[in-house]
């Protein structure tokens, strides 16, 4: 019984993952068609398939403070809202003011939920279970990209409006996950922290884990005590500088990876290498099928191995795939070499990277500050992701795809010395021995 329950909480709320993903990819199959039904210069494409990060940019920016506020479910209920409003009003713009309007909207509703799914599930998961239920929300990210992928190729080349029933198939899952999200509880480390009401967290936890409900009870109330006792400090504090430093790198270098910029010109990249167009968008599909494969590979090991194994084992992967497609850039080597070594980037991305970001930062910030330090982790992601993404095709035009390449491998040997020199390793912790373990309170 609290198996199920614990299941069902965890995949209904990770959906928001699947809608996150789903948007995030879907303008790949649309956006050289927009740019030629508008008629749009390299500055406006670029804005145009961008301005959905910078919506979440501000999502995750302001996420924090709903889900603190109104509570982790009820944030989860109205993000759901505006993934349904954004993809009905994007397939239905009638000019391109008003489609960066509804594109904006959609990513305020990601934004929001990187911050507020992770940020449930970690506080409903057990020690031992917390990575692989945390990294179901990463799962159904890389889930909805590959079912935007397809659903791209499927849509594409039967007609000019095939683009507004790519981005309109995103209100299926939308109006599923707004009926399914109001059947899981609140989470009952907020209802204790914030509301005070013991009984009803504890009937909660109780679904989860009869045997140990009464100790995590009394955790989190000798927190809130600690708490209490201890005087409030800003956010920004010498109290939350590790977590903080963490978050904010670990966040810089999934984006400098360029993981955002592949995924959004996927088939622009192959179309640089010779590929036409259909076997361009059949190798994005690709690239979605093995970013979920591999994301499912590692859901079964973040808890076995930890956080840094596969953090170290995906640093040297993507150090070496993306010296290759430079390499290959360089040299004007492509034939299908690029798209290999691009699947095999996205295979060490999701076994790495992928699965392991929202895990740990919703791990490592103490319970007073968990909510605005996952929106600042969040928010940085969604900076970088944005940036890279708005600069690549002017980049790509201005500097080749040679250096383009080079520049993200930089990144990732700079992220490989992170994760050698700083990063703890989190697994098989409850949160509040993490908060004590990681020095999180003044008096530790």
């Amino acid at each position: 019984m609290k198996n199920r329950h614990l299941l069902f909480w965890s995949i209904t709320v990770a959906l928001g993952g699947f809608l996150f993903g789903f948007d995030t990819a879907v303008i790949s199959g649309a956006e050289q068609t927009i740019q030629r039904v508008w008629d749009l210069n390299s500055w406006q494409h670029g804005l145009t398939v961008s301005i959905a990060l910078m919506g979440t940019v501000v999502g995750a920016l302001f996420g924090g403070i709903p889900s603190d506020k109104l509570g982790r479910q009820k944030t989860l209920f109205w993000i759901a809202v505006f993934y349904l409003v954004s993809a009905l009003g994007s397939a239905l713009a009638t000019d391109w003011y008003l489609f960066l309007s509804f594109r904006f909207l959609g990513g305020l509703g990601v934004g929001a939920s990187s911050v507020a799914a992770p940020l449930y599930i970690s506080e409903i998961a057990p020690p031992a279970s917390r990575g692989r239920l945390v990294a179901l929300f990463q799962f159904n990210v890389v889930f909805g990209i590959l079912m935007a992928y397809l659903s791209n190729a499927l849509i594409g080349g039967h007609g000019p409006s095939d683009w507004r029933w790519m981005l309109g198939m995103e209100a299926i899952p939308a109006i599923l996950f707004q009926v399914l999200v109001l059947f899981v509880p609140e989470s009952p480390r907020w209802l204790i922290l914030k509301r005070n009401e013991v009984a009803r967290a504890r009937e909660i936890l109780s679904k989860i884990d009869p045997v140990h409900a009464e100790q995590e009870v009394a955790a989190i109330l000798n927190t809130a005590e600690l708490d209490v006792k201890t005087p409030a400090e800003p956010f920004f504090s010498k109290r939350y500088r590790l977590p903080i430093t963490l978050a904010v790198l670990f966040a810089m270098f999934n984006q400098l990876s360029g993981i955002n910029a592949i995924i959004y010109y996927a088939p622009r990249i192959f179309g640089m290498t010779g590929l036409g167009t259909e076997s361009a968008l059949l190798s994005t599909a690709g690239i979605g099928l093995i970013n979920f494969l591999s994301t499912l590979l590692a859901l079964n090991f973040i808890d076995r191995f930890g956080r840094r194994a596969l953090m170290k084992i995906g640093s040297w992967g993507l150090i070496a795939t993306l010296g290759l497609v430079a390499y290959a850039f360089f040299t004007e080597t492509f034939g299908y070499w690029v798209p290999i070594y691009l699947f095999v980037y996205i295979a060490f991305f999701a076994f790495s990277q992928g699965a392991v970001i929202w895990v740990f930062i919703s791990e490592i910030f103490p319970n007073r500050v968990r909510a605005y330090g996952q929106a600042l982790g969040s928010f940085t992601h969604w900076l970088l992701a944005a940036i890279v993404s708005f600069a690549f095709p002017v980049v790509t035009e201005t500097l080749g795809g040679g250096v383009t390449f080079s520049i993200f491998c930089g990144m990732m040997i700079l992220q490989l010395l992170f994760v050698w020199k700083m990063m703890p390793e989190t697994k098989g912790k409850s949160l509040e021995q993490l908060e004590e373990n990681l020095y999180l309170h003044e008096n530790v």
